[in-house]
């Protein structure tokens, strides 16, 4: 026997799409192409992929709702801080795009949850270039900083 009302539990992101088991295959996927990708792989300078999938893992995890692990262990994701020193051109950005989409593609998320997750990273890897080497896409808000 319950008093009062019953508290609707809020269902996470990462919850709703299959949680740990989603982003584990969805990433561990992504590097996958990345070992074989002669643009990708040389900007993870370990030779074993590992810590950088287990980072991303992580990462994606505690920004759609799953466990802190990423912030615990690393505190703050400051992610353009963290990639600054790797050469990301519009070559690279859209080599990455090209290997999240297909691994992304290949979990067969249900459409909306595709979308949002595609969104998110589809507009992160355009904010890890670091390397202005072709013109924003048509429409984008210029947020460059001025001098």
């Amino acid at each position: 026997h319950q008093d009062g009302p019953v508290a609707e539990t809020s269902q996470t992101f990462y919850d709703a799409v299959g949680g740990a088991a989603t982003f584990r295959t969805i990433v561990s996927r992504f590097y996958e192409l990345v070992s074989d990708d002669e643009v990708l792989r040389p900007l993870y300078p370990e030779e074993d992929l590992t810590a950088a999938e287990d980072r991303l893992r992580m990462f994606l995890e505690q920004y759609w709702g799953g466990p802190t692990t990423y912030g615990e262990e690393r505190g703050h994701p400051r992610l353009r801080m963290r990639h600054h020193s790797f050469a990301i051109d519009s070559i690279a950005r859209d080599r990455w795009i090209e290997a999240m989409r297909a691994a992304l593609t290949e979990q067969d998320l249900p459409p909306d949850d595709d979308m949002e997750l595609w969104r998110y990273l589809l507009g992160s890897a355009y904010a890890m270039q670091n390397i202005m080497d072709d013109a924003p896409p048509e429409g984008a808000i210029d947020v460059t900083p001025s001098n």
